[in-house]
C-alpha cells in the first residue's frame, strides 16, 4: 500500500515536470515566432519607404518673343530648385524650345502648345498670361505663379526666393488707384465701375486661388478686349482717325490694369500684398516728345551691369504710391526685407556679367 502511494506521487511529479517543460517549450517557440515576425516587419520598413510628401511648387511663367536670351542665368538659378518648381514659356506660335534653340535642359520643350501672337499694349498680352496659367494649374502641386519677361534676372538664389514667396499667404500684385484721365474708359461702366479701376505692373506673383480667378474670368477680360486699347504713337496717327484733341484719347495698356482691376472687382484686395517683386526702372526723361515719355522701361546694358546697380536694387525696402499717398514697406516673415527678388530689363551681356552676383543667399 505504501509503495503504491509513493508511485502515485512520483507520477504526479513527473506529469507536473512534463507540463512545465511543455509550457516552457511553447513559450520559447512563440517568442521565436514573434521575434521573427518583428524582424520581418522591421526589414519591410527598411526596404519599403513611406510615400514621399512632395513640396508645393512655384510655377515660373515666362513671356518671351522666341528664344530666352538669359537662359544661362536662369539655368544656374534652377540648379538649386530640388524639384520645387515648374517652368512654362509662352513664345510666338510655332516656336519650339528644342536642342537647337535652348542650351538649358530646364527649358527644353517647356513652350505651351497653344500660344497666341502677342502685341505690346494689346489684350493679347493678358491672353498670353491666361494661357500660361491654364497650363500651370494643370499641376496640382503648383501653388504660386510668377510672371516673368525674357529680360528678367533673379537677384538671389532659388532657396531664398522660394522661402520669400512661399512664406507669404498672399499674392504679390502691384496695384494702386489710377486717378489720371485717359486710362479708364467710361464705356466699361457699369461692368467695371471706376472705383474698381486699378493700375500696376503686370509682373505679379499669384496664389493658386487668384490664378484660378484669372483663368475663370469671363466678365472683365471681354471688357478689356473691347475698351482697353493703347493710344497710337504720333508716327502711326496716319493709320488711325485723328481726333481734334488727342489729349482726350484713351491710352489704356491692358496688362498694366487687368489683374489688379479683376481682383478689385472680386473684392480680393485684402488677400494681396500690393507691390511687385520685380524691379523696373522707368525712363521718363530721355525723350523730348511728351507722347513718347514713359512708354518703355530702362534697358540695362553691359556697362550698366555693376555691383553698385545690384546693391542699389537690393537695398530698396519701400515703395511710395503717389496717387494713394501710400508707402509700402517691404517685409518677409514679419521682418523688414528687400522689396525685389527679380529685376528687368537686362541685355544678355549685362546679365551674364552679373551672373555671379545675382545668386547671393541673403540681402
Amino acid at each position: 500500500m505504501k509503495r503504491k502511494v509513493v508511485q502515485h506521487r512520483w507520477k504526479k511529479k513527473l506529469f507536473a515536470l512534463i507540463f512545465v517543460v511543455f509550457c516552457l517549450g511553447s513559450f520559447l517557440f512563440m517568442q521565436t515566432r514573434y521575434n521573427h515576425v518583428v524582424g520581418l516587419v522591421s526589414l519591410q520598413r527598411h526596404f519599403v519607404s513611406k510615400p514621399e510628401v512632395q513640396s508645393p511648387k512655384i510655377a515660373f511663367l515666362f513671356i518671351a518673343r522666341n528664344r530666352l536670351p538669359l537662359e544661362i542665368v536662369w539655368d544656374a538659378f534652377f540648379r538649386g530648385g530640388d524639384g520645387k518648381f515648374s517652368i512654362f514659356v509662352h513664345c510666338r506660335p510655332g516656336f519650339l524650345l528644342n536642342k537647337a534653340t535652348t542650351r538649358s535642359p530646364y527649358f527644353l520643350n517647356r513652350q505651351v502648345n497653344n500660344s497666341v501672337q502677342v502685341e505690346w499694349g494689346e489684350a493679347s498680352m493678358i491672353e498670353a498670361e491666361r494661357v500660361l496659367l491654364r497650363h500651370a494649374l494643370s499641376d496640382p502641386l503648383n501653388d504660386r505663379f510668377v510672371f516673368l519677361s525674357d529680360s528678367c534676372i533673379p537677384l538671389y538664389n532659388f532657396t531664398y526666393t522660394y522661402d520669400y514667396i512661399m512664406s507669404a499667404s498672399t499674392s504679390f500684385v502691384d496695384s494702386f488707384a489710377d486717378t489720371k484721365e485717359g486710362r479708364y474708359n467710361p464705356k466699361m461702366d457699369p461692368v467695371i465701375p471706376v472705383y474698381n479701376w486699378r493700375k500696376g505692373s503686370q509682373w505679379a506673383v499669384l496664389t493658386r486661388k487668384h490664378a484660378k480667378v484669372v483663368v475663370e474670368d469671363e466678365t472683365v477680360f471681354p471688357m478689356f478686349q473691347k475698351y482697353c486699347k493703347k493710344k497710337p504713337l504720333p508716327e502711326f496717327w496716319r493709320d488711325h482717325y485723328i481726333p481734334a484733341d488727342t489729349s482726350k484719347v484713351h491710352n489704356c495698356i491692358p496688362d498694366e490694369h487687368y489683374v489688379q482691376t479683376l481682383l478689385a472687382q472680386k473684392d480680393l484686395e485684402a488677400e494681396i500684398t500690393r507691390r511687385s517683386l520685380t524691379h523696373t526702372s522707368w525712363d521718363i526723361s530721355n525723350s523730348k516728345d511728351h507722347e513718347r515719355r514713359g512708354w518703355h522701361p530702362v534697358t540695362y546694358k553691359y556697362s550698366d551691369a555693376t555691383p553698385m546697380l545690384l546693391k542699389f536694387i537690393k537695398e530698396v525696402d519701400n515703395i511710395y504710391y503717389e496717387t494713394e499717398y501710400r508707402r509700402e514697406w517691404c517685409s518677409s516673415k514679419g521682418k523688414a526685407s528687400t522689396c525685389f527678388l527679380f529685376a528687368r530689363k537686362f541685355t544678355r551681356t549685362a546679365a551674364l556679367r552679373l551672373l555671379d552676383l545675382s545668386v547671393e543667399r541673403v540681402p
